[in-house]
Formats: structure tokens, C-alpha cells, sequence
């Protein structure tokens, strides 16, 4: 088995890797104090002068897969990007990774990638044309309207925001939460599930419709805290639709396909997040290695402790296995689908996010009382990674997967109890 890179998985890794040392980990310092200057939900300007410089570089919407055999609608939309196959983009997520905001810089962050792959697969091309168009290009940010409050929504068959057809619009009526991105001034459109019909199979009943944020009855009635954070300028919102009139152009693929386009979406979207969360680790063991060579308690290094050492150990040995998992993963999307990787994705999402948050614990306990405070981003890093535990799907949904994967290779197991 060779696990050697190819020339172009190299190039563009190393690519993304300088352009993050030369243009974005100098800026840090202006990012954090332009983040905490004035208004919380806001456009950060160094942001903004690092994506023109990348763009420039050519290292912009590296996310976008080729071409073929994706969009459901042949037309000649023309896109910028370099459109990588996953494991390339992989091993450039995970340096995106290293650095909070590094992501938007590339135009490569969440949520924007997954609605991206949306209107790029199922949109028609005038949908393409007012939507897809500014977001590539980095103009508007967006937004993906699926979770609710009141029901349980890892199961996204129990949704209940109704889209009643009216002429030649929809009427939707709903609440719903954890709407990321909505707190950005430039958020200008999201991808809303809800359904149009409450009868029939529990899978043909969603359905997805664009909505433009500007539209009667839209209202983001709160931001939401991440263990005190509040994400700004990002952030997550809960949002009321009230007799919202959407038109009937703005349904994407047809009445009945939401569920399907929520799994073309998330599959990618999984795998992206688990991509940029193993550089998340890699900034974690990098701090907490620095930590503990720099600091003396009980007359030696606290590196030189035993404990320590145990620690450093295992963090390292949890990153390379979860590091190889995610690129088995991305290499199987490319050679066989994503269906095909379905049991990988699965185990990917689990294990990554639980790997990062053990590393991380590590290093704020490193760093000792300071690890908590806003001196070092360990704390709020930490605070992030927890939520993917829920994001895209929680751990329960795909250890459920996972496990009935396993059961089902002893088709013939008989109970022993029963046989008695």
C-alpha cells in the first residue's frame, strides 16, 4: 500500500500551507482586535484583504469537486475554482484548519461549501445565475435552515415547517435554529427544509426551498451562545417564518426531494468538517508541546513528567489514525461515490471530532489557568469541536449506522438464549 503523496496533492497542500504562514497567521493579531471592535455581527476587514489575495493566488473555492457527473442540470455555468478531488482537498482543509478563519479566506467555510455543492448538483441554471454565482465569488454568505427546536431533529423526517402551494408560491410557516451564518450582514439567502406534504412515505414528504433573507415575515428572533460564545461575526441563529411567500421557481429538484438532497449535501459537509478539525488537533498538540517545554513545576520541565509524556504520546498516535481514516474516507468518495463511503464518513464524523476534543482538554490543562481564559484560543476551540459532536448528524445517528453495518455481516447469528 503507498501512502506517497502525487505531485499535485503535494502542490496544492503546500500552496495552502505557505499562503497560510505568509498571509493569514501574521494577521491574527488584527483579526482578534477588529473582531472585538464595535459592533459584534459585522464584516471583518482583514478578512476581506486576505480572500482578494487569495483569489489573486488562485487559491479560491478549492472545496468545488470536478465537474463530471455532478450537476443534475446540463448547462454551461461557468464557476471559479480548482475543483479538487477530496483527498486533495483534504490534506488543504486540514492546514485551513490550524486557524479558525483561516477557511473563509479560501472561500471554503462552512455553510457556504455545502450550499454551494446544493445549487451546484440541483439548481437550475437561473438559479445558479442569482445565487451560486455571488457566493463563489465570494459577494454574500448563506445560511441552511433544517434543525428546529421542537422536535428531534436528528431524525430530519420529524420536522415540521410546513410549505403550503399557493398559486405560484409557497407558504411557509415554521421555527427554526442553530441557523449558522445568519448574524453576517452579507447572509443573504439560505436553503430551507420543510415540508410539503404530511402524508405518504416519511422520506418523500421534504422538501428544499431557496429563500431570500430580505423576504416578508423573515425574522432571526435570537442568536444563540456555544458555551458563552456567541460565534460573532458568524454566528448561530433562531429564526421565525411567519406566512413567508416563496415562489414557486425558488424549489430545488421538485416537491418530495428534500431528504435527498439533505444526504447528497451532508455526506461532503461531513467529511469537510472532520477535514479542517484534524488541523484543529495539530494546533492543539503543536500549543500544548510548547506549554510544556516552556514551563517548570517541582524543580523540572513539566514536560519531563511521566503524565505528560503519556499524554503527548497518545495525542500523536490519535492524529495519525484519525488522519489516515479521513483520507481512506475522501479516496473512497473519489474512486467510489459517496454512497460507497458511507460506513468510512460515518466513522470519520465520530472519531475526529472525539479525538480533537481529548487533545484540546489536554492542552488547556497544560496551559493550566490560562487555558480557559481568552489569552490562548484553546478554550474556544474547544467550545467549537463540542458542537460537531451534534453537527451534521450526532454521534448516536452514525454509531447506529456503524453498529448495524457490523451486525449485518452475521446474517445467520442465532440466539443463544433462544436455543436453549
Amino acid at each position: 500500500m503507498d501512502f506517497t503523496l502525487n505531485d499535485r496533492e503535494t502542490h496544492f497542500r503546500d500552496r495552502v500551507k505557505a499562503f497560510i504562514e505568509r498571509e493569514i497567521r501574521p494577521r491574527v493579531p488584527d483579526y482578534h482586535r477588529q473582531n472585538h471592535e464595535g459592533e459584534r455581527w459585522k464584516v471583518i476587514p482583514v478578512i476581506e484583504e486576505v480572500k482578494a489575495k487569495a483569489r489573486e493566488a488562485g487559491l479560491w473555492n478549492l472545496f468545488m469537486p470536478p465537474r463530471s457527473g455532478r450537476a443534475h442540470v446540463d448547462d454551461e455555468f461557468a464557476f471559479q475554482g480548482e475543483q479538487l478531488t477530496n483527498l486533495e482537498y483534504a490534506l488543504c482543509a486540514e492546514e485551513m484548519g490550524r486557524i479558525a478563519w483561516a477557511s473563509e479566506c479560501f472561500n471554503c467555510s462552512a455553510p457556504d461549501t455545502g450550499n454551494m455543492e446544493v445549487f451546484h448538483r440541483y439548481g437550475t441554471l437561473a438559479q445558479k445565475e442569482r445565487w451560486l454565482r455571488p457566493l463563489m465569488e465570494g459577494q454574500i454568505r448563506s445560511a441552511f435552515l433544517m434543525t428546529e427546536p421542537a422536535v428531534a431533529s436528528s431524525d430530519a423526517t420529524n420536522i415540521q415547517t410546513s410549505m403550503v402551494r399557493d398559486g405560484d408560491h409557497y407558504v411557509v410557516n415554521g421555527r427554526k435554529w442553530w441557523s449558522s451564518g445568519v448574524g453576517d450582514p452579507r447572509c443573504k439567502v439560505a436553503i430551507l427544509m420543510g415540508k410539503t406534504s404530511f402524508e405518504g412515505s416519511r422520506h418523500q414528504q421534504q422538501s428544499m426551498l431557496i429563500l431570500d433573507l430580505g423576504t416578508p415575515g423573515v425574522r432571526v428572533e435570537r442568536m444563540l451562545s456555544v458555551y458563552g460564545y456567541d460565534h460573532a461575526p458568524h454566528g448561530h441563529g433562531e429564526v421565525v417564518l411567519d406566512n413567508v411567500r416563496i415562489p414557486v421557481e425558488n424549489m430545488l429538484l421538485g416537491e418530495g426531494r428534500g431528504f435527498e438532497i439533505a444526504q447528497g449535501r451532508l455526506g461532503p459537509g461531513r467529511i469537510h468538517h472532520c477535514m479542517r478539525t484534524i488541523g484543529v488537533a495539530e494546533a492543539g498538540i503543536e500549543a500544548m508541546a510548547q506549554r510544556l517545554l516552556s514551563r517548570v513545576a517541582f524543580g523540572k520541565r513539566i514536560a519531563d513528567h511521566s503524565v505528560w509524556e503519556q499524554r503527548i504520546a497518545r495525542a500523536r498516535i490519535d492524529i495519525e489514525m484519525t488522519r489516515l481514516l479521513c483520507l481512506k474516507a475522501a479516496d473512497m468518495m473519489d474512486k467510489a461515490g459517496n454512497k460507497a463511503a458511507q460506513l468510512e464518513i460515518a466513522m470519520i464524523k465520530v472519531q475526529a471530532p472525539t479525538m480533537a476534543l481529548q487533545i484540546l482538554d489536554d492542552a488547556i490543562q497544560a496551559h493550566g489557568g490560562g487555558g480557559v481564559s481568552q489569552d490562548f484560543p484553546l478554550a474556544f476551540e474547544w467550545a467549537h469541536v463540542r458542537t460537531l459532536r451534534f453537527a451534521d448528524g450526532p454521534d448516536e445517528v452514525h454509531n447506529r449506522a456503524i453498529a448495524r453495518a457490523e451486525f449485518g455481516k452475521y446474517p445467520d447469528a442465532r440466539s443463544e438464549v433462544a436455543g436453549r
